[in-house]
């Protein structure tokens, strides 16, 4: 494809050589770049990528996007644009057919409940028959299979190849999270959404935010990019102030939530141990639901799903069994052990609200003690501390004991954040141990457990390592627990055998009398 045709649309100058060279390829990343590509120079957090353009055209770039002068050898068609990200963004989607054109797009954003949402509205749309999509915190599938991505939501350049790659593959419905540092950083500009879908806001990612406002403007960005139908949580202050906004513009709303002035809402709620139960109420009529989750959380997830089955014509029993099929999603309130006295839940909650949520839920049915483990590594200065400190005292008002630890501290110093969280767990009045080790809190926790308590891991959820610095390093949950049970279970046989055997012994003492 020629460099003229993949910029006409775009917004530039021509800083020197001939833009009528044909390209073969993108890359923003130099070590990405093969022979043939347009490279695009962003500045990134920690790196800019203007440093990197002689590496670039060394390793084969043909052309190069820039946001700032730069000395290039002549030959090299250069241009210069106001926002290289944005630049990546459209050339993207320009480069690869405008994919999203081609599919049904739904995005979901908010604080927390993403992943959950996409997991159900996949089902449901499974369950009419529908071939689809997914992108998220836990990857990507394509029909079902995974595919591994970087971040919830990928780079644009990424993102549009995985659209391209959907495409073909005969994806009718692409479903996907939306996080707010996508959207601040214009990775899903130029993707044509038909569906947004908002579930809440509370305080999360303020170091890059600053502010709850700004928050709230990042998440708002996704329905301007959607042109059928926007589904929001009007139980939610921020989602009220989304829907005064989105009644001004052509795609209409669908609200969602427990009380009955919402279009989709639910009665008759019931949340047990290991399901939730309710009556959905619905422009086309009532039906009662199953879901395989516990929890208010999970009750409003199901009916932001329900909503988008509705908004689509999908049929009430349809929505009912894609919802009821779905039997658990990793690292969401998941069940990683459990015999006859205790229960291990791992869950991905790592906001203020998440952990009250989750915390307040495994309240209402556990009959035994509520053992927390949880780390929080955030960001340095207030905000982070800020967030810390008030996981900390959710921790200490709602769970018996809290074991503080680490979650990945990256390059933090664990012990001033494992410091900074015990401060909210004491100002609550709770009980703590902290150790900088996870996999020693873990064990810990476990070795504590007795029978009818129940141990909450949470902060990584379906996460399969633990950055230590700069270092990735493996780290299942799941495995850690089942191997230190099966070893305490093994280890109290013997010491059940040994009594059984001693008993025995006297018993033979007293019979030779």
């Amino acid at each position: 494809m020629l460099l003229s045709s993949i910029v006409a649309s775009l917004e530039h100058t021509l800083m020197q050589g001939d833009p009528q060279i044909e390209i073969t390829g993108i890359a923003f990343d130099s070590r990405e770049v093969k022979k043939g590509s347009l490279f695009v120079a962003i500045t990134g957090f920690e790196t800019d990528g203007h440093q990197y353009i002689d590496q670039a055209i060394e390793r084969g770039a043909v052309a190069v996007i820039v946001e700032k002068k730069v000395e290039v050898r002549a030959g090299i068609p250069i241009l210069m644009v106001q926002d290289a990200r944005e630049a990546l963004a459209k050339l993207s989607a320009v480069f690869y057919g405008n994919p999203t054109a081609d599919m049904n797009l739904i995005g979901v954003t908010g604080t927390n409940g993403k992943t959950s949402i996409t997991y159900l509205i996949q089902a449901i749309l499974e369950q009419a028959g529908r071939s689809v999509g997914l992108i998220g915190t836990m990857g990507s599938q394509i029909k079902g299979d995974a595919v591994e991505t970087r971040n919830t939501t990928p780079e644009s350049l990424h993102l549009q190849q995985l659209f391209a790659t959907m495409r073909e593959s005969g994806v009718e419905d692409c479903v996907m999270e939306v996080s707010s540092h996508a959207l601040h950083l214009k990775r899903t500009a130029y993707s044509r959404f038909n569906t947004g879908i908002f579930t809440n806001l509370t305080p999360d990612h303020l170091e890059l935010h600053q502010s709850m406002e700004n928050y709230f403007e990042a998440k708002a960005q996704l329905f301007e990019q959607t042109t059928e139908m926007n589904i929001i949580n009007a139980d939610d202050p921020y989602g009220l102030l989304l829907i005064k906004r989105l009644n001004d513009r052509n795609a209409p709303v669908l609200s969602y939530g427990i009380h009955p002035s919402c279009d989709i809402y639910a009665t008759h709620i019931q949340c047990l141990e290991n399901r939730s139960v309710f009556t959905a109420h619905t422009p086309a009529g009532e039906i009662a639901i199953q879901i395989h989750f516990p929890g208010m959380i999970y009750v409003y997830n199901a009916l932001a799903a329900i909503a988008y089955g509705v908004s689509q014509g999908i049929s009430l029993s349809t929505i009912q069994l894609g919802l009821h099929n779905l039997t658990g999603i990793r690292g969401r309130m998941e069940t990683v052990y459990e015999d006859a006295a205790n229960k291990v839940v791992v869950d991905f909650a790592h906001t203020e609200d998440g952990l009250e949520q989750v915390l307040t839920t495994i309240r209402s049915f556990a009959s035994g003690r509520v053992i927390l483990v949880f780390g929080v590594y955030g960001a340095d200065g207030i905000h982070g501390e800020r967030k810390r400190r008030a996981m900390g005292k959710v921790a200490g008002t709602y769970a018996d004991i809290s074991v503080v630890t680490s979650d990945n501290p990256k390059r933090q110093n664990p012990v001033r954040l494992i410091h900074e969280i015990t401060r909210g767990v004491k100002q609550a009045g709770g009980s703590y141990h902290s150790f900088v080790d996870r996999k020693e809190a873990i064990h810990f926790a476990l070795s504590q457990c007795l029978p009818g308590d129940i141990v909450l891991i949470t902060g990584k959820g379906h996460e399969t390592t633990q950055l230590l610095g700069s270092t990735l390093a493996p780290f299942n949950e799941k495995e850690i627990v089942n191997a230190f049970m099966t070893a305490k279970n093994l280890a109290g046989s013997a010491i059940i055998h040994s009594i059984h055997a001693a008993e025995l012994d006297t018993l033979e003492i007293v019979r030779g009398k």
